[in-house]
């Protein structure tokens, strides 16, 4: 797959050399100046010396996309200067992560990509990404988050060799950055490493430097500079750290999971009912801040990698499914039940798509819907092959429910306003569920219902 990778720090550039022997191609971004502190083992070296090496793969600095194809042609690692990774409108990768590890997100979202995974704190799996990966050192480190975030930073730095904050080195001043020693050295307490603004930079304890910034770049006071490792093994001043391994191989698993299940599913969404029990056109009521219907729809923009199919008998929302990059597909008899909704999303997907293993049913009147819901849907279908999948809260069955290539047939042979809840309930055994909270299963089928 084509790989985006916002970042080119070191662990960054763990994660790149994890996605790369995994036979993927990468493109990394990053800024005009980058403040790398372990630079002997990150691609944004390549920023200020045209080209790095790390663990025998070749980063190159690219500065077009022109460049950047001649790159990846050869079998290396592009990096390019852009801060905002607008060459990704060039490149359309198939995955981006943002690896910039600004403890915030500066401006990734989950529409970026198909598939985006952000890494550390600052992204919430389902709003602006489809998944976290855990950059905390400890028991979690590494893990897949598919709900929610990472664990916030703390501003105390992870434990290697016995030291935390001692093992950090800060800038006293303003200034440019004169190292005095360099990375491989060993130090003691006291010793004097750098300068910055003309101040000495004091070793707090004793060790090998392990990454310090280039000479000449301007710094400000209080940012890190360098990093001293009282392990003392030359080999870790030169090779991925185990962190960053472990990051990468987080977000490795994280692509390996979207590559299985890519190409393979449908989505429905129906959006055909007469909402006679509302009293009108329910899904075009706004709904915190827009109609109620487009709540389905921003959610399922959002995975590309799905064939989509909206069925409703409303121009406004064929018209918005269009837009959305979703089939629109015409029903203009809801009376006949949500049975014939269910048979027109079917048909048209199995003639734009042939070969789906499943289809996901959903509902457009559900505003507390979430991507982190879908997701997890999804994921589970890719493990557990035939099973009917469906969200749950508190063990009663919900929407959007899931449904393998095998039942496809039971689903075409309902009528009226049978659903595939009566098909579920006469194979329970057949039905595994992905709980989540009550909020994303209620729907508004009634006025009062948009007052509670």
């Amino acid at each position: 797959m084509k790989i985006l990778i916002r970042g080119a720090g070191d662990l960054a550039t763990g994660i790149a050399v994890r996605l790369y022997r995994a036979g993927h191609q990468i493109v990394m971004t990053e800024t005009a100046v980058p403040l790398t502190v372990r630079r002997t083992v990150a691609f944004s070296r390549a920023v200020y010396e045209k080209r790095a090496e790390v663990e025998g793969i070749t980063g190159v600095l690219a500065s077009s996309a022109e460049e950047m194809r001649e790159i990846l042609n050869q079998g290396q690692i592009a990096v390019l200067v852009d801060e905002k990774a607008e060459i990704r409108k060039e490149f359309q990768p198939d995955v981006l992560v943002d690896a910039i590890l600004a403890k915030r997100n500066l401006g990734t979202g989950m529409t970026d990509a198909s598939f985006v995974i952000g890494v550390g704190p600052g992204f919430t799996a389902g709003e602006d990404c489809h998944c976290v990966v855990e950059t905390k050192r400890g028991h979690m480190l590494g893990r897949v988050i598919w709900e929610g975030t990472a664990i916030p930073n703390t501003g105390v730095p992870g434990n290697v060799g016995g030291y935390t904050t001692e093992r950090l080195l800060r800038a006293p001043a303003d200034g440019r950055m004169e190292p005095v020693r360099g990375i491989g050295d060993r130090v003691r307490p006291g010793d004097i490493v750098a300068y910055t603004g003309g101040v000495p930079v004091r070793a707090a304890m004793p060790g090998m430097i392990r990454g310090m910034l280039q000479p000449g770049v301007s710094v400000t006071r209080g940012l890190k500079i360098g990093d001293i490792d009282a392990r003392c093994e030359p080999e870790y001043c030169l090779t991925v750290s185990d962190k960053a391994r472990a990051v990468g191989g987080g977000v490795l698993e994280a692509v390996s999971l979207y590559g299985h299940l890519r190409r393979r599913y449908g989505a429905v969404l129906l959006a055909a009912g007469d909402s006679s029990r509302f009293g009108g056109n329910k899904l075009l009521t706004p709904v915190k801040g827009k109609p109620l219907y487009r709540h389905a729809l921003d959610i399922f923009r959002c995975f590309p990698w799905v064939c989509r199919a909206v069925v409703t008998g409303n121009e406004e929302i064929a018209r918005a499914a269009a837009e959305a990059g979703m089939e629109p597909v015409e029903n203009q008899n809801p009376e006949k039940g949500i049975s014939h909704s269910l048979k027109l999303g079917m048909e048209a997907l199995r003639k734009k798509e042939k070969g789906l293993d499943g289809i996901l049913f959903s509902v457009c009147d559900q505003p507390g819907l979430h991507g982190a819901l879908i997701q997890q849907i999804w994921n589970l279908a890719g493990v557990r092959p035939g099973k009917v999948i469906c969200a749950a809260h508190q063990g009663i069955w919900g929407n959007p429910v899931y449904w393998p290539q095998k039942y496809f047939s039971s689903l075409a042979s309902l009528s009226g306003d049978k659903g595939g809840k009566s098909l579920m309930r006469q194979w329970p055994e057949e039905v595994l569920t992905v709980e989540t909270d009550g909020e994303a299963l209620k729907d508004i089928d009634y006025q009062a219902d948009l007052e509670e």
